[in-house]
C-alpha cells in the first residue's frame, strides 16, 4: 500500500442568503439568527477549501489532478452559488436554511459522486475570516 497524501484546491464565490425558519415568526427568527435574519438579506465573499486524501498514482504522481479537481468545483459549486441569493435563486436552498453548516453539506453531496470514491473528500467553508465549518468531521 503507498503513502496517502492530501491535496488542497481553494476557491471562492459571492453569495447572499438570508437565515429563517418560516416555521418561526419574524421574532423568533430575529432572537434566534439576529442581522442574518434581516428580510433584505445580506451576503458574504465564501472561501472554499477542498482537501482530497489517498494514495499518489504511481502512474501520474497524483493524488487528484488538481485541474480536474478546479475545473469540477467551478461547474459544481461557483457556476450554481456565485453572485446568487441562495435562498431564492438555487433550488438546493429553497427549502433549507442556507447556513455555513447545509452550505457545506450541500457543496460535499455535490461534489462526492465525481471524485474516486477510493479518494476521501474534506471541506472547509470559510463564511468569514473568522467563522468556517468542516464537512465532515474526522
Amino acid at each position: 500500500m503507498g503513502e496517502k497524501v492530501s491535496v488542497f484546491r481553494r476557491e471562492h464565490f459571492n453569495a447572499a442568503h438570508r437565515l429563517y425558519n418560516r416555521a418561526w415568526s419574524d421574532e423568533v427568527n430575529a432572537k434566534v439568527f439576529g442581522k442574518c435574519s434581516l428580510p433584505h438579506f445580506h451576503g458574504h465573499n465564501y472561501e472554499l477549501e477542498i482537501r482530497v486524501t489517498g494514495e499518489v498514482d504511481p502512474r501520474t504522481g497524483f493524488v487528484m489532478d488538481m485541474k480536474v479537481l478546479s475545473d469540477l468545483v467551478q461547474q459544481q459549486v461557483v457556476e450554481r452559488f456565485d453572485h446568487k441569493n441562495l435562498n431564492l435563486d438555487t433550488k438546493e436552498f429553497r427549502e433549507l436554511n442556507p447556513t455555513a453548516e447545509n452550505i457545506a453539506i450541500v457543496i460535499y453531496r455535490l461534489l462526492r459522486p465525481y471524485i474516486d470514491q477510493n479518494l476521501d473528500l474534506k471541506l472547509r467553508l470559510y463564511e468569514t475570516p473568522r467563522n468556517y465549518v468542516e464537512y465532515p468531521v474526522d
